[in-house]
């Protein structure tokens, strides 16, 4: 399953109305998260590329993310429900 373009404009107006429907008492759908929880979580990766907020990993572990890490969180193939 190929991942959507976010940049694409039907792309983003489709994540802007599913973000804008949750609410604080919005179950959760796919995992354990709150609202909340949810939307901190996806905040980090923006904190990390446009903020110093969290500190960037050091070399032996960026080699470590690089080696066993990026394959499985890049690939094609969907995260399965309530993983780590």
């Amino acid at each position: 399953m190929a991942l959507p373009n976010y940049f694409s404009s039907e792309t983003h107006s489709q994540l802007q109305d599913r973000i804008n429907q949750l609410s604080p008492e919005t179950q959760a759908q796919w995992g354990k998260m709150n609202v909340a929880q949810m939307l901190a979580h996806c905040c980090v990766s923006y904190e990390m590329v446009y903020t110093d907020k969290h500190k960037g990993p050091n070399f032996f572990m960026r080699l470590m993310l690089k080696a066993f890490v990026k394959g499985p969180v890049t690939n094609e193939k969907p995260y399965p429900k309530n993983s780590r």
